[in-house]
């Protein structure tokens, strides 16, 4: 494909497919993503009826890793680049020969023969592949920029050949038997020159998606049988173990199983400053290590690894197309006949109503119009800006899932925020233990340990069944305390409300007042303590045994160090924020208030933050919603753009449009921003591209020579086509260096 045109009849023929639901053919990565049922049409039969409107089409190879495709398109890019820069330079230097000689043609009657040879061996070399893809696309009932390129060169051509070989049938009519020759060269050389800065500068927008690739190291140091073998990464099974020294890159994902070090993480994350690792702790792979050396056990391997997901998601994203995308296909669909009909018309006017040389002037007219109306800049000037900006956003940390993310993030006006692990660090900290008077009891010491210690083992023995935030700090206190936990028994998890189970056969229940009501428990001689503790930013959890109430575990969340920042540039952007927590209100609001959030809405449950986000879309607002744990899933489906904190589950992560790798809130700043500069560039991309063809097109035709005598040469109009699609890409490349707050 070499034009929107040519993308916007691919797209039409897969939608109008049977069995297809959704179609999007891209420019720039030259692929398309299809919908489909598969009961009804096979992917061989897609790739069939691409064929069948004269376009190459091919299913992607299933043994290829993310890696090795990049790599295989950055191969064939560069090939391509190297290609028509060769044919433009040969080119150009003979058009320019060309035009030196144009004087003495009328000198030497060999001349025009010879410049006739040569204009033939430049259009069948050079320019072969306009005319061979023009009488394909001819062929199959369309048009697009070979075409305009091929009638426009061609008639120049067969002018000067009919001038060559019998200059008297226009000398006898009085029109002079000029030859185009050079025009034909140069207009060929101009094109070729544009579409070689073309090619060079979509290399350079996969640059981002380039350097993931070439973090993938080749080889790995694994220990097997007692030593160390550098193996091939495709020959490591999961489990190796695998060693890395101090200064190299880690080659697989993995989890350390011996040793320390500092990981810097920022060609990932975004993250400067490098990430503490120790024993237990998870390593990317791609990811540099610092001065310690460690062994790490290997888990995810090849395509499924963190760095090829990652790689994967960037190729599809920028594959995809943004919604504003659709103007320029819908003008695309029938720009190219638009164009053939204004060049008839144009050469018809001047045929008719020039006073000299009616039939050359016409005829130079309508070259130019078919010259300077190639549609490249249209189809360019979408997939260019998303590609782009996927890339800039990757090494920001923003992992953005498409040009429609892309897009409906800027258009954002109400950020919705989880509390714990998204405004907060989500790993709570127990800060106080308050026994209830007649405790004692109910919470029988054992030896010499304390009321309260004895009240922190059942309740951390219960909770270790549970994968809640809360839990894991109380589990983790009682390790602290040195507390021996027991098993729990019949354990279950209340959504919104807590946990309930018996440990050592007492009969346990931990959470809020509204677990406490179920069970008709009176928690009103520590309500004060609790609405202290909530007011000063902890989260109270009530405990009861064998029905009776037994004390109070508080819990903190600390706000991360970024998140004040982070919203006060939410609110530099004009964007309303909300919080949404299940927590009481007291404790959400006494975070809210230290990280600047005005508005705050406490207690609700997953269904209740959906209702939340839904009543927010129901007064108009475009809402971005961020969060990181399973509960956020439905919240971050049912947002106009979902953003998961990279750090969270992977079902949050899998439901999300925007994936924030670093964990900071800073994050979703950046993805507005981003978004909002890419969707400005978007429209200034289509707004040139459309006033270049609605300027150009016109004074190609010659509506400024009655006033001004002027005329645009085909040669002009054919470096000006070239300029318009290089001035798009370029305009785009500007957001590689943007400065995103």
């Amino acid at each position: 494909m070499t034009c929107a045109a040519c993308q916007a009849r691919v797209q039409r023929t897969l939608q109008k497919h049977a069995g297809v639901s959704d179609a999007t053919v891209n420019l720039m990565m030259g692929n398309a993503t299809v919908t489909f049922d598969p009961a009804t049409v096979s992917p061989d039969a897609l790739v069939a009826a691409i064929r069948d409107t004269g376009y190459g089409a091919e299913l992607p190879q299933d043994d290829r890793s993310a890696f090795e495709e990049q790599e295989a398109r950055d191969a064939a890019t560069a090939e391509e680049f190297k290609e028509l820069r060769l044919k433009a330079i040969v080119s150009g230097a003979i058009g320019a020969a060309a035009m030196l000689a144009m004087p003495w043609m009328h000198h030497y009657p060999w001349a025009p023969w010879l410049l006739l040879v040569v204009t033939s061996g430049v259009m069948l070399s050079a320019g072969r592949h306009f005319y061979v893809r023009a009488w394909s696309a001819l062929r199959h009932g369309s048009a697009d920029m070979n075409t305009l390129i091929a009638i426009g060169t061609g008639s120049a051509f067969l002018y000067s050949v009919i001038a060559t070989v019998t200059p008297e049938f226009f000398t006898s009519r009085g029109v002079p038997a000029d030859v185009y020759y050079e025009a034909v060269i140069l207009i060929i050389a101009f094109i070729l020159t544009g579409n070689a800065f073309e090619a060079r500068a979509k290399r350079n927008t996969a640059v981002a998606l380039r350097a993931l690739v070439q973090l993938q190291p080749k080889t790995a140091r694994v220990l097997r049988n007692g030593e160390e073998r550098d193996l091939a990464l495709e020959h490591l099974l999961p489990d190796d173990v695998v060693v890395v020294r101090p200064g190299e890159r880690i080659p697989v994902d993995g989890v350390l199983l011996q040793g320390e070090s500092a990981v810097d993480e920022s060609m990932l994350t975004g993250e400067s400053l490098p990430v503490s690792k120790q024993t237990g702790d998870r390593v990317i792979g791609g990811t540099i290590n610092g001065t310690g050396a460690f062994r790490l056990r290997a888990t995810t391997l090849g395509s499924d690894s963190v760095l090829a997901q990652i790689v994967k998601l960037m190729r599809d994203a920028q594959g995809s197309r943004a919604p504003i995308q659709a103007l320029a296909d819908r003008i695309s669909a029938i720009f190219v006949p638009t164009v053939v009909v204004i060049a008839v018309l144009t050469f018809a006017t001047w045929f008719l109503l020039a006073d000299d040389a009616p039939a050359v002037r016409g005829f130079a007219a309508a070259v130019s119009v078919l010259i300077i109306a190639c549609p490249c800049a249209m189809g360019l000037a979408v997939p260019t800006a998303v590609m782009v900006a996927t890339g800039r956003g990757a090494e920001l940390g923003v992992l953005i899932k498409g040009g429609e993310a892309l897009q409906r993030a800027g258009e954002a006006q109400t950020v919705v925020l989880d509390k714990t692990g998204t405004v907060t660090e989500g790993r709570p900290t127990v800060t106080d233990l308050l026994a209830a008077s007649d405790a004692t009891g109910h919470v029988a010491p054992s030896g010499q340990t304390s009321t309260t210690d004895e009240l922190l083992r059942l309740v951390a023995s219960l909770e270790r069944a549970s994968e809640h935030p809360l839990a894991d700090a109380i589990v983790r206190a009682a390790h602290a305390r040195g507390l021996t936990l027991s098993d729990a028994e019949s354990f279950a998890s209340l959504t919104g409300r807590g946990a309930t189970g018996v440990v050592d056969g007492v009969a346990i229940a931990v959470g809020n007042p509204a677990l406490m009501a179920d069970y008709a428990i009176d928690i009103s001689s520590l309500a004060a303590d609790a609405e202290r503790l909530a007011t000063e930013g902890r989260t109270p959890m009530y405990v009861a045994l064998d029905g009776r109430f037994a004390g109070v575990i508080a819990v903190s969340d600390p706000i991360k160090d970024t998140s004040r920042a982070a919203i006060a540039s939410l609110h530099a952007l004009g964007l309303q924020v909300v919080m949404l927590t299940g927590d009481n209100q007291r404790t959400a609001e006494s975070i809210a208030r230290a990280a600047g959030i005005v508005r705050v809405v406490a207690g609700v449950l997953p269904d209740g933050k959906v209702a939340e986000i839904k009543r927010l879309q129901a007064e108009g607002k475009v809402v971005a919603m961020v969060g990181d744990g399973i509960n956020d899933a439905p919240a971050l489906a049912q947002a106009d753009v979902g953003m998961a904190i990279g750090t969270g589950t992977d079902i949050a992560v899998e439901a999300a449009d925007v994936v924030l790798m670093r964990g900071d809130l800073r994050s979703v700043a950046q993805a507005i921003g981003l978004s909002r500069r890419t969707i400005k560039t978007m429209k200034e991309n289509l707004f040139w591209a459309f006033i270049y063809n609605i300027i150009g097109i016109p004074v190609a035709a010659g509506i400024l020579y009655p006033a001004f005598g002027l005329m645009l040469s085909p040669v002009i109009a054919s470096a000006a086509m070239a300029f318009s699609s290089v001035s798009v890409v370029g305009n785009s490349l500007r957001l590689r260096r943007a400065r995103i707050l």
